[in-house]
């Protein structure tokens, strides 16, 4: 089956950054709505008309894969807005209830960067925001979606979240 929209892609790759640093790698197979949300443009861009067997090299340059880095997005916060185990890396989908901070934008899933005893930092941008990124990928198989991942956009979560999935606490993940 030829890659169209819409269907399932399974995938493995292997992310690294423009240094060739290991980011992320799919040794196996995961599922991929074509056409939705679970892939970047460009990523989609190049299974377009492919089939199983099929393997890429791509360079995504910032404005390609997760935005260029905008220090706008980095936020203070008093400490006492979190619980005790707050820690570097976990999450926080939109403002914590008690920030005081204006113009934070509540639509943001935010990554806590540093944890001080009067305040704590939290960073909208993406994990990967501002880095050219380098992806080799392999088509492992190709489904027709189901109607409820073609009503849905996707198999499930968008590609790359994995490289910013933490143990689950309340407000946080």
């Amino acid at each position: 089956m030829q890659i169209q929209s819409p269907c399932v892609v399974s995938l493995t790759w292997r992310l690294e950054d423009a240094q060739g640093q290991l980011i992320d790698e799919l040794a196996q197979p995961v599922e991929f709505f074509y056409g939705g949300v679970d892939l970047l443009e460009q990523v989609e861009a190049s299974l377009l008309d492919q089939s199983t067997g099929f393997e890429a090299s791509l360079h995504l340059e910032p404005e390609h894969a997760f935005g260029d880095y905008i220090a706008d997005l980095v936020f203070f916060e008093e400490r006492s807005v979190f619980p005790d185990g707050i820690e570097i890396g976990m999450q926080i989908e939109g403002m914590p209830e008690g920030a005081v901070t204006p113009d934070m934008p509540e639509d943001v899933v935010y990554t806590v960067t540093e944890v001080y005893p009067t305040h704590v930092v939290l960073d909208g941008n993406h994990p990967l925001a501002g880095l050219a990124l380098r992806l080799h990928l392999t088509v492992q198989a190709v489904r027709e979606a189901t109607a409820d991942e073609v009503e849905a956009g996707s198999v499930g979560q968008p590609a790359f979240s994995v490289l910013n999935a933490v143990p689950p606490s309340p407000n946080l993940h």
